[in-house]
């Protein structure tokens, strides 16, 4: 093992001693204290300081009943859940410095929590996603490194709620109380916990992209409820009951009897009948306006647009191809791949490399993920990314065979260039042509009247 290695171990060691002897001295503490234990617990109450921020930013769900959170609309659900499964269905490698290259560190025990099982109840594939949901919709996701403290091997990555964790922005402490994570501590050191940010205005705290698009999404579940009111009963009339006449004596409607009135045509109109009979001499006036009138059909393609915007989506990958063509697409997927998923990609990368491998082996460990498998289904473009790899140099025909799970070709590993596809070797170092063989010699005239004689004889 590595000396830089052995440091790194002895440095992490001292550290949980340190934090042992911090918590110790809480219970101390919070033993002659004079606060009700019992009420604590009853109010939810962690011990931690109140961190008014976490209710600022979490606070947009108080805007949403039960049953009208941000995921029933269906361009929130598409963007979310595409930008999650983008970010899962990639790998991510640990990588080592072997001479002047990164390979894969398939031995290390980073390899296996990263890329197949991170923590004991969730697989690599759902950690990645539900990190990116906490990211969008919380402005925060927080990962505990959990180490053995006899070998100070990593056993796992636990990810945690946000809604359980206390972060003390002043001191840079974490509090976690999650029992879905079993884990109830207090952390002093920030490097302790990976942090991953939505935007953040001051770098220590991320805010949810929800915060921003509360008025928009507003207006996309009011959309949403007004198309279900008017599918649900037909499209309920409405209008004003009223009477031509004033009050002349017996037969005449009065001002309660007119309102008893309107509560039966307001029943019949939603119990579905379209045909109603008006007593006496009560008129109805429709006042609604028509779905063509309030622009309603504008104002719900508007919102798919803006909730689009604020998630960095482009309206085609919500299936919103009203102007749409395959150039549009093509440079959609590439302003996606580029301003989108690149960014949030290296935000993990960089957090992961800051928080689990020490400064002293910043330049001989990498976290990456492996972006080539964004085009695993478009065999078309994986084809031609292969031979322009393979034309330049970069690949030989084992390489990409081998990442294919194919078997290797005799051969396969000669790098080729585009030169007609010639060994590289061949064209740094060109045989030398043959020489051209001698013409035959003309025979002299002496020579010819020699043979001459010899026939006369």
């Amino acid at each position: 093992m590595q000396l830089d290695e052995i440091g790194y171990q002895i440095k992490g060691l001292v550290r949980i001693v340190e934090a042992n002897s911090m918590q110790f001295l809480d219970y101390i503490k919070k033993a002659f204290t004079r606060e009700d234990a019992k009420a604590d617990q009853n109010t939810g109450n962690t011990g931690a300081e109140y961190d008014p921020t976490m209710d600022r930013y979490n606070a947009l769900s108080v805007l949403y009943p039960v049953g009208s959170t941000p995921m029933s609309v269906a361009t929130v659900y598409r963007c979310a859940d595409l930008l999650a499964g983008s970010v899962a269905n990639l790998r991510l490698q640990y990588m080592r410095r072997k001479g002047d290259i990164f390979v894969e560190d398939t031995n290390s025990r980073l390899h296996y929590l990263l890329t197949v099982q991170p923590c004991l109840y969730m697989s690599a594939v759902d950690f990645w996603r539900l990190v990116v949901y906490h990211l969008l919709f919380r402005g925060n996701a927080y990962i505990v490194p959990d180490y053995n403290p006899a070998t100070m091997e990593l056993e796992q990555l636990a990810l945690v709620d946000p809604s359980c964790v206390s972060h003390d922005t002043i001191n840079d402490t974490y509090t976690i109380n999650d029992n879905n994570a079993h884990i109830h501590d207090t952390y002093y050191y920030e490097d302790e916990i990976i942090h991953i940010k939505n935007y953040t205005r001051d770098g220590k705290v991320g805010i949810s992209t929800l915060t921003y698009a509360a008025t928009t999404l507003s207006i996309a579940r009011t959309g949403d409820t007004e198309t279900l009111n008017r599918f649900e009963n037909g499209g309920n009339v409405r209008g004003i009951v009223s009477n031509d006449t004033s009050v002349r004596g017996f037969g005449e409607y009065q001002d309660k009897e007119l309102e008893k009135t309107a509560v039966d045509l307001d029943a019949s109109f939603r119990g579905g009948k379209r045909i109603v009979s008006l007593p006496g001499q009560a008129q109805f006036s429709p006042v609604s306006l028509s779905s063509t009138d309030m622009q309603f059909l504008e104002s719900r393609k508007f919102t798919v647009r803006e909730i689009c915007r604020f998630f960095g989506v482009h309206p085609s990958f919500v299936f919103d191809d009203t102007s749409n063509n395959y150039k549009s697409a093509e440079m959609a997927n590439v302003a996606f791949l580029a301003n989108t998923l690149n960014p949030l990609l290296r935000k993990i990368e960089v957090e992961l490399h800051r928080k689990l491998v020490p400064a002293t082996l910043c330049c001989k460990r990498r976290f990456q993920f492996d972006r080539r498998d964004l085009y695993a289904c478009d065999l078309d473009s994986r084809a031609k990314y292969q031979a322009a790899t393979i034309a330049s140099g970069i690949y030989s025909v084992n390489d990409w065979r081998k990442q294919e799970n194919q078997p290797p070709v005799p051969g396969g590993d000669v790098i080729l260039v585009s030169a007609n596809l010639k060994s590289i070797t061949d064209a740094a170092n060109p045989k030398p042509e043959p020489a051209p063989e001698p013409e035959p010699k003309e025979p002299e005239e002496g020579d010819d009247k020699n043979e001459d004689d010899e026939e006369d004889k």
